[in-house]
């Protein structure tokens, strides 16, 4: 009988912690929240030619676990596009991943590259994006298949703030936060 009550604890439990993280995303903004914010962003003007970008990721304490630098260059054929990363990380590794893009209308894009588990899921508004996706990410002999919730501000016409928040489980893990310029001067 006490082996029965403790699984029907555990069901609720995880029942409530269930529905708390989905009121949680609920309440979170949306990229429609900002349409009328400028300067637009035009994705596919933004990711045309070479970029530079300078950034850092942090733990769930905000401890700043890696530095790294990121040499882009993006083009377009029509609705496809291109996105080839080059990143050097303050330890000294390196990392290569090339996006391949796809404007679907209305301001949605889809998205796959090698290290990205199905398919990305975007969408722009006003000077925001936002980009959904599950990272397949090597940690310490492992991987890691980290949900990503990433935002672009577009700051000016030739710089974007990116912000993505990792989580797995729907557990916070860590932030990832860099900064691209159209120039290649990050």
């Amino acid at each position: 009988m006490k082996a029965l009550a403790m699984k029907h604890l555990a069901r609720r439990n995880l029942i409530i912690a269930t529905v708390a993280a989905t009121l949680a995303g609920c309440a979170g903004p949306r990229v429609q929240d900002y349409a009328k914010e400028e300067p637009r962003l035009d994705l596919r003007a933004f990711l045309t030619g070479d970029l530079t970008a300078k950034g850092m990721f942090t733990d769930r304490s905000g401890r700043v676990v890696k530095r790294f630098t990121v040499r882009m260059n993006g083009r377009w054929d029509g609705d496809s596009g291109v996105l080839d990363e080059h990143f050097q990380y303050s330890d000294g590794s390196t990392q290569r991943r090339i996006w391949r893009l796809k404007a679907l209308g209305q301001g949605r894009y889809s998205g796959r590259a090698d290290d990205v588990v199905g398919e990305a899921a975007g969408e722009s508004a006003g000077n925001a994006f936002r980009w959904g996706y599950t990272l397949a990410l090597p940690v310490d002999g492992r991987v890691w298949n980290v949900a990503l919730d990433d935002w672009m501000f577009l700051l000016d016409e030739r710089t974007v703030l990116n912000r993505s928040a990792m989580s797995k489980f729907g557990l916070h893990v860590g932030d990832v936060t860099l900064v691209i310029t159209r120039d290649g001067r990050g």
